[in-house]
């Protein structure tokens, strides 16, 4: 596995595409910076990070997917080791807030961004961003943010983490082939909100009360609605009103 560190830059996974432009790039390969400047969240939202507190990581997977009909799988991947590296470090009450946000209690502590390639012999190759809240305290205007720092009010070591998750990544990828129905019920288990009774906004800002169930194969939020049907949601086509 190479580490390629970076004081700062536009964006860690912007960099790492660049590179795969340019160059043969390894499985595995990680791209951290220290600073970046133009983080993105799901659907072009913006994620920012104070100088030096936080942890800003991509990582290029190669031999994953092997169907766009299964690009969700890396989801589930993902979310899972950074879960399951976080709750090495006793982080309370952690949950994935669907798709891949990353969820202390009520707070919001880290966002996964994947960005899938398709090149022309089918082949899909995966830049997997990360930015997990470690060292920071200050979360003015962001009332849903917290950090492993506020959290556990303690500090963390940030290679220590890097390490952790990359490695569990790895394992997971690894272990897929005969653990996947295990992960999708992990996933599943782990949802924010899961089974709770809660208000919802579609886009065309109607609120509705639903109970999130789990989701579908390609990746799709399933709700109960109040007329005991199912409906399945993409991404910013409701919002979670907690």
């Amino acid at each position: 596995m190479k580490v390629i560190k970076l004081d700062a830059i536009d964006s860690t996974n912007k960099f790492l595409k660049g590179l795969l432009n340019s160059q043969t790039v390894g499985n595995y390969t990680v791209v951290t910076a220290e600073n970046q400047t133009q983080g993105k969240g799901q659907m072009g939202s913006v994620w920012s990070s104070e100088i030096g507190k936080n942890l800003i990581m991509s990582i290029l997977i190669k031999d994953f997917l092997l169907d766009v009909s299964a690009l969700f799988n890396l989801n589930i991947v993902v979310s899972l080791a950074v879960i399951q590296a976080l709750d090495e470090w006793n982080i309370p009450k952690l949950s994935i807030k669907w798709p891949n946000d990353i969820m202390s209690d009520q707070k919001k502590i880290g966002g996964i961004l994947i960005e899938n390639s398709i090149k022309s012999d089918g082949t899909i190759i995966s830049v997997v961003g990360l930015g997990l809240n470690v060292n920071q305290t200050n979360f003015e205007n962001l009332p849903k943010a917290s950090s492993l720092a506020v959290v556990c009010n303690i500090y963390f070591e940030k290679e220590e983490l890097l390490s952790s998750i990359v490695e569990k990544i790895i394992k997971n990828v690894q272990l897929w082939d005969n653990q996947a129905d295990l992960m999708w019920l992990n996933y599943t288990d782990m949802l924010f909100k899961r089974g709770i009774p809660m208000p919802f906004q579609d886009k065309n800002e109607q609120k509705f009360m639903g109970i999130i169930q789990g989701v579908s194969p390609i990746g799709r939020l399933q709700i109960l609605l109040e007329d005991d049907t199912v409906s399945e949601f993409e991404i910013k086509e409701m919002e979670m009103l907690y």
